[in-house]
């Protein structure tokens, strides 16, 4: 658990900079929280039962991803988090 707040601390903080990306994510799981972590400080309501389970909808904005305010670091490091999603073939 811990390292898993490690990696999600890293992983929030660099949304909101633009500092090199992190490498600590271990897992799919990680990747999956950290990206959907970034879309949950900026307001997404999220739709599966994983997201909502995971962070709830409490003061979501956003139902639509693309709707969802990210600063063109935060969009980076979604990307980036995705394209290691795809290279590890996780589920999504």
């Amino acid at each position: 658990m811990l390292l898993r707040t490690l990696i999600l601390f890293s992983f929030t903080t660099l949304a909101m900079t633009t500092a090199p990306r992190p490498v600590l994510a271990q897992s799919c799981d990680d990747l999956w929280f950290a990206r959907n972590e970034i879309y949950k400080a900026q307001g997404y309501c999220f739709r599966t039962r994983r997201g909502i389970e995971a962070f709830g909808n409490a003061g979501c904005v956003y139902d639509d991803v693309a709707d969802v305010p990210l600063s063109a670091s935060q969009r980076r490091v979604i990307a980036e988090i995705a394209h290691d999603e795809r290279a590890r073939r996780c589920p999504r």
